[in-house]
């Protein structure tokens, strides 16, 4: 899976994790590729910040981590993390590498 690097208004770190570049963006937000004070990599997906202003947007992001936790772990990645109240909200899953789905191009 292409990561490709942080861009100079990326944040190094979301708590304890060091975000180590990106793995893609768009209209929702930004996945980063991270890893944690073990070495454990993860993908985050943080809200764009216009975005978190939205009310209707965040009950459906709400929403969507409500769902993806229901989930059984051996069908997609595993839900790992979220701050919703964190500004922006963010979403930490289970790290899968493998090709990538764009099929834009």
């Amino acid at each position: 899976m292409p990561v490709t690097p942080l861009l100079a208004g990326d944040p190094p770190r979301l708590g304890e994790f060091a975000l180590l570049g990106r793995l893609g963006a768009g209209g929702m937000g930004t996945v980063y590729l991270a890893e944690d004070p073990d070495g454990r990599r993860v993908a985050i997906k943080v809200v764009r910040p216009e975005k978190a202003a939205d009310p209707t947007f965040l009950a459906r992001f709400r929403s969507e981590v409500k769902r993806a936790r229901q989930v059984p772990p051996f069908c997609t990645a595993a839900v790992l993390h979220d701050d919703l109240e964190h500004d922006p909200p963010y979403l930490i899953v289970e790290f899968v590498d493998g090709p990538s789905l764009d099929w834009s191009g």
